[in-house]
Formats: structure tokens, sequence, C-alpha cells
């Protein structure tokens, strides 16, 4: 890990497309030694299915999607894994280097700092284990990988993926919060475990604020706040996806 800082980016509410973009030039601009690790939380607006990198199947229906009047979003993210509903969730992104291992080392490197984070939200989180089925399933939280963070029912809670660039990484997932089960339903023909416990920790800053006090002592750095500048912003938007 470097000796830097960390840049804590505060909570952003965009489309996917935009958001995608944002973490790509994060990693590209650490990667390039020009900015510091960084961490961000953000939701999707309007809501969204983000597919993995190699994700080349998906339902055409998905392109009709509707949700509180408004087309959702099919958007691809610069790392794999699979489908992810962006609807009822908080995603969060990691931008950083110098991790000593391989991939499943370097996720649960990196995770630690959701399972503290959750630990004081009273949720106790664990890893995932390999499973076979799970390229066959368009949905990401069908199954679980060694890279995924499980309640002690066993619902998978925490997906992410990942993309290096030379040295460095992002690392960027989704907290599954309060889906609406009827739509998730709808998405992926699929039923939201009954017990699921977490509509009652809806509460997005306290979770940041929780899970950011984690990332400080896991990651052993300070975080200095500091949005996206008007040039940042003209920047990223250049990677946005021509229409």
């Amino acid at each position: 890990m470097t000796d830097r800082a960390w840049r804590l980016v505060p909570f952003l509410k965009a489309s996917g497309h935009e958001q995608m973009a944002i973490d790509r030039w994060f990693l590209g601009q650490h990667c390039r030694e020009d900015a510091p690790p960084m961490l961000r939380f953000y939701t999707w607006s309007p809501v969204a299915i983000s597919l993995g990198y190699h994700q080349q199947d998906y339902p055409d229906y998905w392109q009709r999607l509707i949700w509180q009047d408004h087309p959702i979003e099919i958007v691809r993210r610069p790392t794999g894994g699979r489908a992810v509903l962006h609807q009822g969730e908080l995603t969060y992104a990691i931008v950083t280097s110098g991790i000593m291992g391989n991939r499943i080392q370097a996720y649960q490197h990196i995770c630690q700092f959701l399972i503290k984070g959750w630990h004081h939200l009273g949720i106790d989180l664990n890893y995932g284990q390999k499973d076979r089925i799970y390229h066959h399933q368009p949905n990401c939280f069908a199954s679980s990988t060694a890279a995924d963070l499980v309640d002690v029912m066993g619902h998978k809670i925490i997906g992410s993926a990942q993309l290096y660039q030379g040295k460095a990484i992002l690392q960027h997932g989704s907290i599954r919060l309060c889906p609406d089960a009827k739509f998730f339903h709808r998405v992926f023909n699929e039923v939201i475990p009954p017990s699921f416990p977490y509509q009652k920790l809806n509460r997005i800053p306290q979770i940041i604020t929780e899970l950011t006090k984690a990332a400080k002592q896991c990651f052993q750095t300070d975080f200095f706040d500091q949005p996206l500048s008007c040039s940042e912003k003209e920047l990223i938007g250049k990677l946005l996806p021509k229409i």
C-alpha cells in the first residue's frame, strides 16, 4: 500500500455511464501516478443494470424495462462478473496499488473494510465459496464466489469485481440494501429471500460513515475529502459513450 493519504470523493448520484467513466478515469490517473488512492460511494440514477465486461448475453426484455416511469439503462462495467441491478443498493469503488498476492488475496485484502464496517453496523459478513454455476447465471447475486461477502444465512450481500491496469487496481462492488422484490423478480425471475433483513439499515449516510472509518483503520491511512473539479468532470466526460 502507498503511504499517501487517500482521496475520499463525496457521495454522488449519477447515471451508470457517468459512474463507470469516473471509476475508469481514477484508475488511469492512479496508474500514471497522477492521483493518490481513492475511495468513493455512489448510487445510479436512472436505475440501471450493469453487465460484466465479458458478459455478452442478456434477455432482450431488459431493454424495455421501466422503473418509476423511466427506462432503465444497460451499462457495461470495465470490470468482470455478471449482471447487477442497481436499485435499492449502494456502490463502493476503490482505486489503489501495491497489494501483494493473487487476485483472491487482493479481493480479501480490500474487502476487510467492508467486513469491519458492517460488523459495526450489526451485520456479520464472511467470504462466499467458489460456485461452479456462477458463470452460467445472468444475475451476479444468484451465487457467490470467494471474492463476495455473504451473511450468516448465506445470502450474498456484497458482490465485487476488479480491473487491473499495471500495478493499479480498481475494485468496485454493489452493496445490497433494500431492493424492490417485485422489480427484482421481474428482472431476473428470482425471489429475494423472505428473511432478507437489511431494509432497516437503509441509511446511506450512516453506512458511508462507518465504512469510511473502517477503511481508514484497515488501510492505515488518512482521507482528504475532495469532490470532482470542473476540469476533472470535463476530462471524465470524454470517456462517456458517444450517442
